[in-house]
Formats: structure tokens, C-alpha cells, sequence
């Protein structure tokens, strides 16, 4: 697919929800490692008998950037086997306009994504596309994430 093909296929979908990814258990391993990685050792992630005596969340939680870290890979954007545009050589991360945790994720739960797409157009050389990525909580009313994330594809 030429990126001029994947332009008017994409603006076609302008405001449709076009991915759900497959749930994601979100284990103390995870949360432990992701600490490590930050150094961000807040026992209301990491001290699973202190949170679950204390935390009013009754058990510890993911961090939000960890929930926020997992986006790449909820959206199916870290795959190179299974590209999500046909003809795509690269994507990039470029940034995000736009984040909120609106609710805690417990360890423990299942996570997944849904991206609804907000915009494209063309940035030299690349499609700049904004997505609205909504971090679903398995049994939650509230979404653990919510993020308008922008990224650049070129095909």
C-alpha cells in the first residue's frame, strides 16, 4: 500500500474505533519490574502485604506510566510480523497530546486497548495519525488510561 493509499483508507476511518487488542493480565512480576526499570518503588505498587492492609485501593496497583507504557504493544504497534498497515516500512512514537488515569488498575486485573483513530494528514515524508487509546479495565466503569497518542508512519 503506497502512503497516498494509506491516507484516504485512513481518513475513511477518521472517529471509527479501528483496534482492540486482546486482554492483558497485569501481574506483581510486571509492576515489580517496571519499578526496578524507574526506580519508582512506592509501596502502593510494590509492598503487596502494606497495600493490601492499607491502600484504598485494597491491594496494590499498577503504576500509571507502566499502564501508559503498554500502548505500544496493546495497539499492536511492536509486532514487525504483523504490521498494521500493509506497505508500512516504519512507525514512531512522536508524542502524546494528551494523558489522564481516570482509575486505578489493581494488580491482578486484565487490561486492553481501544484505539479510535482522531486524525491523519500528511507530515513530510509520513502520515501523522492521532489516536484516542482508551485502556479498558476488565469489570471497571472507568478506563485505567486514556491518551491521545500521535504517531508518524512511513510507508
Amino acid at each position: 500500500m503506497s502512503q497516498t493509499d494509506a491516507l484516504t483508507t485512513l481518513q475513511a476511518q477518521i472517529g471509527q474505533e479501528v483496534h482492540v487488542s486482546d486482554w492483558l493480565t497485569i501481574s506483581q512480576e510486571m509492576v515489580n519490574t517496571f519499578a526496578d526499570a524507574t526506580l519508582d518503588h512506592q509501596w502502593i505498587h510494590v509492598d503487596v502485604a502494606r497495600a493490601n492492609a492499607e491502600s484504598p485501593f485494597g491491594g496494590p496497583i499498577a503504576h500509571g506510566f507502566l499502564t501508559l507504557s503498554l500502548i505500544p504493544y496493546l495497539t499492536g504497534e511492536v509486532d514487525p510480523d504483523k504490521p498494521r498497515y500493509a506497505g508500512l516500512k516504519m512507525g514512531i512514537n512522536y508524542g502524546v497530546n494528551k494523558v489522564r488515569f481516570p482509575h486505578p488498575v489493581p494488580v491482578g486485573a486484565r487490561v486492553r486497548a481501544h484505539v479510535t483513530l482522531q486524525s491523519v494528514e500528511e507530515a513530510k515524508g509520513a502520515l501523522q495519525l492521532v489516536n484516542v487509546i482508551t485502556i479498558e479495565i476488565e469489570g471497571v466503569n472507568k478506563p485505567g488510561c486514556v491518551a491521545e497518542m500521535v504517531s508518524l508512519l512511513y510507508f
